[in-house]
């Protein structure tokens, strides 16, 4: 049977044992943290009603999946009469073209008795004023044809103003159609189909959480034993303990800061430390926020 006494002893050896368990577990992390990583908002660059979202929160995305649909009646209908306006551009320019032609016919024709009219000269047979006639209209055809050409070059400058016009407004069609520019999960969705989207409205946020971010603060002397790229130990808490992840150092901050708040105490608050960024692979037991301990 077991006394009080002996009761007493076990408990307290128990104690003794779970205080050295914890201390174990405390000393055996150099530094903690919380998971995160580079959170991407997915907008719309144009306004209008959104005929269709693909996806809730928590869904799996790949990159490039259609995530919504922006309607593009105003845009097409834009086009359409930019469309219209070249086409007219188009025959204005084959008019003249048409015009340049027949100067060109004018010119030869003209040649042709100019070189009669000069024979004609030469024996006396014509007079002087007719020579100056022929060459006045080679001159003015020529000057006819000069004034259809700047015509051409100034319509041609119109229409590349409105391809210009065109092209921004194809862009705008294809910006309609909302893509995943990672793959990731949506953590938030902030519009639903049916809403009036406008130019930079958020409609999903989404983030890559293939790989983590352990986001730890160390103290000046631990910075010795860090540097960019070294292999660290990362631990987490789960069901069925703490579980160690492999984890690589990829940024230290070259600057100090006062502990955040919410790391530990209120003394250790005002010690300065050096924020370490180590990315660690996600194997499905990580999320977002969660507590992670580190040993250099």
């Amino acid at each position: 049977m077991i006394t009080i006494h002996k009761m007493k002893t076990i408990l307290y050896l128990s104690l003794i044992l779970l205080l050295g368990a914890c201390s174990n577990n405390q000393t055996k992390s150099d530094a903690f943290g919380n998971f995160e990583t580079d959170e991407v908002i997915i907008s719309s660059e144009n306004g209008g009603r959104i005929l269709m979202t693909a996806f809730v929160e928590g869904e799996k995305v790949t990159s490039g999946a259609i995530m919504a649909v922006t309607d593009t009646t105003n845009l097409v209908l834009q086009r359409s009469q930019l469309l219209a306006q070249k086409e007219s551009i188009l025959a204005q320019k084959a008019g003249l073209y048409a015009q340049i032609a027949v100067s060109d016919q004018q010119i030869a024709n003209i040649q042709k008795d100019q070189v009669r009219i000069q024979k004609m000269l030469t024996e006396g047979a014509a007079t002087p004023k007719q020579m100056d006639d022929i060459d006045g209209s080679i001159l003015l055809s020529g000057k006819q044809k000069k004034a259809y050409s700047a015509q051409i070059a100034a319509i041609e400058k119109s229409g590349e103003a409105i391809e210009a016009q065109i092209a921004v407004l194809n862009d705008r069609i294809s910006a309609s159609t909302v893509k995943a520019p990672i793959s990731g999960i949506i953590l938030e969705k902030y519009s639903q189909t049916g809403e009036l989207a406008t130019p930079g409205k958020s409609i999903y946020k989404m983030a890559n959480i293939d790989n983590l971010t352990l986001r730890v603060y160390a103290s000046g002397t631990q910075l010795t034993q860090i540097k960019t790229g070294k292999q660290v130990k990362v631990f987490i808490d789960t069901n069925e303990g703490i579980k160690e992840i492999a984890g690589t150092v990829e940024w230290v901050s070259s600057e100090a800061e006062f502990t955040p708040k919410i790391i530990q105490t209120r003394e250790e608050r005002v010690k300065l430390v050096y924020a370490v960024k180590v990315k660690v692979p996600n194997d499905g037991s990580l999320k977002l926020g969660m507590p992670g301990e580190i040993k250099f």
